[in-house]
């Protein structure tokens, strides 16, 4: 995982030092693709599920599940 100290340095050094891409991947020992996905959010966007996992073998009793869960 990186730090926000490191996203914003490899923004800096590629969006206003004007360092390439390749030079950047280099510099920081990072892959190219991973600093093109940098460029384009200001700030880490960190990672978000798209939807709940299927429960295979708890899916019949889910619902009871959630209920006793909102008690708390």
């Amino acid at each position: 995982m990186f730090t926000v100290d490191l996203y914003a340095g490899i923004r800096r050094a590629v969006m206003v030092d004007g360092l390439s891409r390749r030079e950047a991947a280099k510099r920081f020992g990072v892959h190219r693709n991973t600093i093109s996905k940098m460029l384009q959010f200001s700030v880490p966007p960190g990672y978000r599920r798209r939807e709940r996992p299927a429960a295979k073998k708890l899916g019949p009793y889910m619902a009871w599940i959630d209920t006793r869960h909102a008690r708390r």
